[in-house]
């Protein structure tokens, strides 16, 4: 399949409404990552991240898994052939969109439909916010066939889980399925397969509503605060509500306060602001 595989297919998606509906494209895989298909991912990536009309990302995957992890074949055996460039070579691009998803322009949502295993991870990690099916199997396979979670899933399961669960997930190579993975906190929640769609819809329509600017300052900020002391912290939240302010041109933060308290249109422990409303009046 690897001869004849077309790049352009091995992901696909199609925007609506504001939300990039990307996939991966791999079903008789099992969607497991290949050279092809990472390269293909960062283009995807590229292409999305600035668009005016996108303004959340949900990966998700055709067919019956989500993300199988890496292709056995085409990334360590034939990757392997080529010796140590061949190795770097592929582990930069797939770890690259890994990383690239992380700290991506727009907010992301995994919705997992069905396997996802060992290097699947690491993109699950990477998006914002997962919801999967109660039926979608996870797994960190890797313990049965001799090698450990690497390419970052080990701190995947040590950041996201108990001690005891990423352990356990590690060393035994056991199965869990969505409702135990929700438990865990490995994802935020999970539903029934034919409710899947319907609801990742729902929270990326939640997202929409919100401000730009301060979606992406807020999440980065998740990320990095975690390695900071609290007086790093601290120091660095105040510096990163003064970045947000300035890279605000609709001057947000003052229309919903406007919208609050001159107004009184809305409470904000119960819903956004309308930004529609402040694009208007800050133009004006």
């Amino acid at each position: 399949m690897s001869e004849t595989e077309n790049e352009a297919d091995t992901v696909t998606f199609t925007i609506d409404n504001g939300i990039a509906w990307v996939y991966f494209s791999r079903p008789a895989k099992r969607n497991a990552m290949s050279p092809k298909l990472n390269r293909r991912m960062m283009a995807v990536l590229d292409e999305l991240e600035f668009r005016e009309d996108v303004g959340v990302v949900v990966l998700g995957g055709e067919g019956s898994a989500w993300s199988a992890g890496m292709d056995l074949k085409e990334y360590f055996r034939e990757t392997e052939a080529n010796g140590l460039r061949g190795v770097r070579k592929s582990q930069s691009e797939s770890y690259g969109w890994f990383r690239r998803l992380r700290w991506f322009q727009k907010p992301t949502i995994a919705m997992v439909n069905g396997w996802c295993f060992g290097g699947g991870f690491g993109p699950l990690f990477g998006c914002d916010l997962a919801i999967t099916a109660d039926e979608a199997k996870f797994g960190l396979s890797e313990i049965n066939w001799g090698i450990l979670p690497g390419g970052g899933v080990t701190k995947v399961v040590v950041d996201l889980l108990p001690m005891r669960d990423a352990m356990w997930l590690t060393l035994t190579g056991d199965l869990i399925d969505g409702k135990q993975a929700a438990a865990m906190r490995l994802v935020n929640e999970s539903v029934p397969l034919d409710r899947l769609k319907a609801r990742t819809e729902e929270v990326a329509r939640m997202l929409l509503e919100k401000n730009p600017v301060t979606l992406k300052f807020a999440k980065d900020a998740v990320r990095r605060v975690g390695l900071m002391t609290y007086d790093e912290a601290e120091d660095y939240l105040v510096r990163m509500q003064e970045a947000c302010n300035f890279h605000d041109k609709t001057e947000g933060r003052k229309e919903g306060i406007r919208q609050f308290i001159d107004e009184k249109s809305y409470k904000p422990g119960l819903g956004a602001y309308d930004k529609s409303r402040a694009a208007v009046t800050n133009e004006g």
